[in-house]
């Protein structure tokens, strides 16, 4: 057996003893020896393999998997660029503290220092966005080499994993030549891992109990929620009287305390006189709306993160606590408090619907509420960054049983289409996307599906209006910059996006009549992509009445 042949093998078995059932393969010439493990693993059943073309798509698609799933999932990809294209995954499961395992095949050393084809210095390539890099020795026939490979992985799947904030991890790997097996299977020394499938190096969680919060001392509070630990942020909130307002607005998000039009209220001076929280604790990182930036940078807001990472969104750096559990009490309760909000919240979402009823289909705000409503319960919902995130927080009505999913780590369009292919599959039920068409159309390749791969159960929502519409909304879109907005902020594209869908085989459909739109959402197995069409210079107008109705119910 070639040393590179031996080393792949190992590590392919070591991975599924250390719990990875899920790996994404790239093709190329270099991790061809972890090609053939891995295609060899999954003919037995030891994992599910799902195989892409282009490496940036690949890393999306892991990265959904393990949201999906919070369990490591192993990205596989070739030498030079290949690398480089799984940066912006490595970067969003950084931030989002999503175990991800990156194997990367590389020349050996001395093909380095000759200048080999298809080679860059692939040392610590992601630098301090994943939380252990190690680069293997080059494998030679020789004793000692197996309990080396091995415990190697153990350490990246632990790192991955994590046990209150995991991440991604990096593991670069020199292969030589022969890549291929070459059939016998003559060797040193025992290549087998421990008895009974057992890893070969147990790591221990840690013993104590998770830190819990106990700094919390105020009856006047309020909960932000961004991704994940929803269900336990509404029954924190609701037991100790605190709302709980969503970066999803009401979708996702349950109890009595869940305020739906969260997002509105806090854009309200007005209100937020009457209604300024002591205490605001943050449960994931919430990035998406400045009102929630304008509260995190009040210095007489004392600031409570239920965070497992080291990442802190907190403008006023006014940080009390960090904790991993909620748990602490603050008290009695001031029914007056959370009363006042949920009063709030019901008038807000009158005016506000009423006011969605009266806007002409299609625009951003009415297609989300309309994408919420026809979900199946216990849908999963993928939204895209920019608009979509915004418009469904804003728009959609309170849907306590549909899961969401964003890639809000450092909140880029990229790899969102394969993104949400992967958590498709990870999902196992109805599964919809609602993306803008820049975001679909940046990660197009995550459509190129072969014969041979998974069909996820998706229906991706496509809100077309020809350019970056969320520019629109921000300062960019002020009429004083009319003149120059088109090309650099509306970039305008024209691409035929039912072609596009064409050439790979993708189901798509146009609905140009809102009667026509729940018809086209009914759910039927498979991948395919509906488009409405829209017209973008309309957003800002739809925003400001929307945002004027709103008031108007509070204030008058």
């Amino acid at each position: 057996m070639n040393p590179s042949t031996a080393q792949a093998e190992v590590l392919v078995d070591e991975l599924v003893r250390n719990g990875v059932r899920q790996v994404v393969l790239a093709p190329g010439s270099r991790n061809a020896p972890l090609s053939f493990a891995l295609h060899d693993a999954a003919e037995a059943g030891r994992l599910d393999l799902h195989v892409r073309i282009d490496e940036r798509s690949a890393g999306f698609l892991a990265l959904g998997i393990a949201t999906r799933t919070r369990r490591p999932v192993v990205v596989v990809c070739t030498s030079g660029t290949a690398a480089t294209n799984l940066h912006p995954a490595v970067s969003e499961a950084c931030h989002a503290g999503i175990p991800l395992i990156v194997l990367t095949a590389d020349r050996p050393p001395e093909l380095r220092a000759a200048g080999a084809n298809q080679t860059i210095d692939q040392y610590r390539l992601y630098g301090t966005e994943v939380r252990l890099f190690d680069e293997l020795a080059v494998a030679e026939n020789r004793p000692g080499q197996n309990a080396y490979w091995r415990t190697q992985v153990c350490r990246a799947a632990s790192m991955a994993a994590g046990t209150t904030w995991g991440g991604p991890v990096h593991l670069n790997l020199p292969f030589r030549e022969p890549l291929v097996p070459s059939g016998d299977r003559d060797w040193c020394e025992p290549l087998d891992g421990r008895a009974d499938g057992q890893r070969w190096t147990e790591v221990s969680g840690n013993e104590s109990a998770p830190s819990t919060l106990s700094k919390v001392r105020s009856r006047r509070g309020l909960v932000l929620v961004a991704d994940g630990g929803a269900d336990s942020a509404s029954a924190w909130g609701e037991r100790y009287g605190w709302p709980v307002l969503s970066e999803t607005g009401g979708v996702g998000l349950s109890g009595a305390a869940a305020i739906s039009t969260g997002m509105w209220l806090l854009k309200l001076p007005g209100f937020m006189r009457d209604h300024r929280p002591e205490q605001v604790l943050c449960v994931g990182r919430n990035t998406v709306f400045r009102q929630v930036q304008s509260l995190l940078a009040d210095s007489e807001v004392e600031v409570l993160l239920a965070h497992g990472g080291s990442h802190w969104p907190t403008p006023a750096h006014n940080v009390r606590e960090v904790a991993e559990t909620f748990g602490a009490s603050p008290g009695p309760a001031d029914p007056d408090w959370l009363t006042g909000w949920q009063q709030a919240d019901q008038k807000a979402s009158a005016a506000l619907h009423a006011a969605l009823d009266l806007e002409r289909w299609p625009n951003g705000p009415v297609v989300a509420r309309d994408v919420v409503d026809a979900l199946p319960a216990g849908s999963l919902l993928v939204l895209g960054s920019s608009n979509p995130t915004r418009d469904v927080a804003l728009a959609a009505n309170h849907r306590p049983d549909v899961v969401v999913h964003r890639n809000r780590g450092v909140a880029g369009i990229d790899g969102t289409v394969s993104a949400a292919i992967g958590s498709a599959l990870a999902h196992g039920g109805p599964s919809y996307a609602l993306l803008g068409d820049l975001t679909f159309l940046h990660d197009s390749n995550g459509l190129m599906l072969g014969p041979q791969e998974q069909r996820p159960d998706l229906t991706i929502v496509v809100l077309n209006d020809d350019g970056g519409g969320i520019f629109s909304l921000l300062e960019q879109g002020s009429p004083e910059h009319r003149g120059s907005f088109e090309r650099v902020f509306g970039t305008p594209h024209g691409t035929d996006i039912g072609s596009l869908c064409a050439a790979h085989g993708v189901e798509h459909t146009v609905v140009r009549q809102r009667s026509e739109f729940g018809v086209a959402l009914r759910r039927r197995p498979g991948l395919r992509v509906v488009e409405v069409r829209a017209d973008r210079a309309e957003l800002r107008g739809v925003h400001e009445r929307l945002h004027a109705a709103v008031r108007g119910a509070l204030h008058g």
